[in-house]
């Protein structure tokens, strides 16, 4: 499925693009003017509402943390718990944690090990999928967990790095796809 084209130009003239952040060299991805916009943000929870309807979703993994802002609205859209996978540190009860690859060095992420049940359906979501790692890790958790995961979905793909080919054998629907720099 792809995302209707007078969507995705809605939602990629939002997306504003600042350059040297966090540091020299990234060119980030700001989402603030589609949240700003209720126009926009009800499209972007939308459209990835409607892909996932018929996927008997039962939990939504939202990433944090801008992964938490659509991932949230997304679960209530499908009829579906919310549950966060937060930085090292950041979750009070027993967790499970997966490492992950960064440009230099790791990093880790956390879920709450009774977050997820045996089968229960689930669907990772993400703000910005780059190189994967933080998305690999998510999906190493859920399904760690005994959750299965019935679909990847992200409003932005940067697809010129790559990040969808690890992620492999998830299919990974992205709204709005950057194929250059």
């Amino acid at each position: 499925m792809v995302a209707p084209a007078e969507v995705v130009k809605a939602l990629t003239d939002k997306i504003r693009t600042v350059a040297d952040f966090p540091k020299p060299g990234i060119r980030f991805k700001d989402i603030t003017p589609i949240l700003q916009d209720p126009a926009t943000l009800r499209m972007a929870v939308d459209v990835l509402a409607n892909r996932y309807k018929l996927d008997a979703i039962q939990t939504v993994v939202g990433i944090e943390s801008r992964g938490f802002i659509l991932g949230a609205p997304l679960a209530l859209q499908l009829d579906a718990g919310f549950v966060p996978v937060r930085k090292r540190g950041k979750l009070p009860a027993e967790v499970r944690r997966a490492e992950y690859a960064l440009e230099y060095g790791t990093d880790i992420v956390e879920i709450h090990a009774d977050a997820i049940t045996p089968g229960t359906r689930v669907l990772i979501h993400d703000d910005l999928l780059a190189t994967g790692g933080t998305l690999g890790a998510a999906i190493r958790l859920v399904e760690g967990l005994g959750g299965i995961v019935v679909g990847v979905g992200v409003l932005i793909e940067l697809t010129f790095l790559g990040g969808a080919s690890k992620l492999s054998p998830h299919h990974v629907f992205s709204v709005v796809r950057v194929d250059a720099e």
